[in-house]
């Protein structure tokens, strides 16, 4: 998918309709602007329940590895 969009004198950009409904993008979503070499990733942020289960076993403390086991 090729879209292109314009920086208007406001600092603003319209997200092309096609990059809308393929990530399937709403109004209102918040979004982080996060900065690579030349360019920015434009990352939805994740709603609470999306992140539900993310650190499953992370108080299981087998097989965790410290700076000690480290060289």
């Amino acid at each position: 998918m090729n879209a292109t969009a314009t920086l208007s004198s406001k600092f603003q950009i319209s997200i092309p309709k096609a990059v809308r409904e393929a990530l399937r993008w709403e109004a209102g979503q918040s979004f982080v602007f996060i900065p690579k070499d030349k360019g920015v990733l434009v990352m939805p942020v994740p709603a609470l329940n999306e992140l539900a289960g993310l650190a499953k076993g992370a108080r299981n403390k087998e097989g965790y590895r410290d700076r000690k086991d480290r060289y």
